[in-house]
């Protein structure tokens, strides 16, 4: 197993790494609106989910994988109302390559956030 940790994502708040490659699989802890100084992105939904997906691409690319290698992903989101603006933002990042996705409501996001998300991606 391999640790991943990198400077261009906000460093875990926990207990935890960024991410874990196993074999040739990636497995990203949940990445939040934190900028990867720790500073909150509060704003819309897509402002948030913007933020997201800059870690996820900063997390994936240490690892040895990308967007565009994501097996699968999984969406935790404070309202469900929001969903249609986070699939917008979520399309502009998975337009062509499309894993495989869950997408839940969850009453409450650590620091109150309004969305995370955690990938699986293929190691190159």
């Amino acid at each position: 197993m391999k640790k991943i940790d990198t400077k261009k994502a906000p460093a875990a708040i926990g207990p935890y790494c960024q991410g874990i490659v196993i074999d040739q699989l990636f497995f990203s802890s949940g990445q939040i609106p934190l900028t990867p100084e720790g500073e909150l992105v509060n704003g819309s939904i897509e402002e948030q989910t913007h933020q997201v997906f800059s870690n996820l691409k900063a997390v994936l690319e240490e690892a040895g994988a990308s967007l565009e290698t994501v097996i699968k992903a999984t969406v935790f989101i404070k309202d469900m109302n929001t969903f249609a603006a986070f699939n917008e933002v979520y399309g502009e990042y998975f337009n062509e390559h499309k894993p495989a996705r869950s997408c839940v409501e969850v009453a409450r996001l650590p620091k109150d956030v309004l969305v995370e998300i955690e990938v699986i991606a293929s190691v190159q």
